[in-house]
């Protein structure tokens, strides 16, 4: 179980976050959606730590998860990624192991299987000896989503993974979160989308600095829900 209770994140002094309550069980596929600026990628760094927080806590299976963030895979923004470091595809993927051998140690049979194994199952073996900056956007997308596979976390946090990428990236990616979800792991995605890629989530998380709703996509995406968080009509956003 993922829980944030009465959570609230400040920056210079503006708010960015505030009373950010939700819970959500293993095996859920649960979307973050929301206009520009309304704290999504806030409430996922606050997660992870990566900002401060001005008050409230976060817990997975009842301990802090700042404490355990061995458990936590996490696919940022591609724009906040180097893609000019020279870095091959397999490389990329085997860091996700380095949490569990250590830096300084040569990666075990079982840690080349799992990082073999994800790129397998995103279709991207064949191009493991590739430098990352070489791919198409819905490649480096693969790429990443496999070195999440072989982190073999609990938790999996993406932060807008469908942006610039093709359909079969979109396909197989979505593939994945399904057989993530029988495996009862629990995945948090951000995303723009408010079009048909809706209905592969469980629940949604509709935010604007405040949590306005969560819970199945009717219930979330109503008229008013839509309007307080974006300020216009679902058909105008969906367009």
């Amino acid at each position: 179980m993922l829980e944030v209770g009465n959570l609230a994140v400040s920056y210079r002094g503006l708010c960015a976050l505030d009373n950010i309550n939700f819970a959500i069980s293993p095996g859920q596929i649960v979307g973050i959606l929301g206009p520009n600026g309304a704290g999504k990628s806030t409430l996922v760094k606050a997660m992870l730590g990566l900002v401060p927080v001005s008050r409230g806590k976060i817990q997975f299976n009842n301990r802090p998860l700042r404490q355990q963030l061995q458990q936590v895979a996490y696919v940022p923004q591609r724009s906040q990624i180097d893609w000019d470091f020279p870095i091959t595809v397999q490389n990329v993927v085997m860091m996700s192991r380095t949490v569990r051998i250590g830096w300084f140690r040569s990666p075990s049979r079982q840690s080349q299987e799992l990082v073999r194994s994800a790129l397998e199952r995103v279709g991207m073996w064949e191009h493991r000896h590739r430098q990352i900056g070489e791919l198409s956007g819905g490649q480096q997308q693969r790429v990443f989503l496999a070195r999440a596979i072989a982190q073999q976390a609990d938790l999996f946090l993406f932060d807008e993974p469908f942006n610039a990428i093709d359909r079969t990236a979109q396909d197989i990616i979505f593939d994945v979160f399904r057989e993530l979800k029988t495996q009862a792991k629990t995945l948090l995605v951000i995303s723009h989308d408010l079009g048909e890629t809706l209905n592969y989530y469980d629940r949604l998380l509709l935010l604007n600095r405040h949590l306005i709703a969560m819970g199945p996509r009717s219930e979330v995406l109503t008229t008013a829900n839509v309007q307080q968080a974006y300020g216009h009509d679902l058909s105008l956003l969906a367009a």
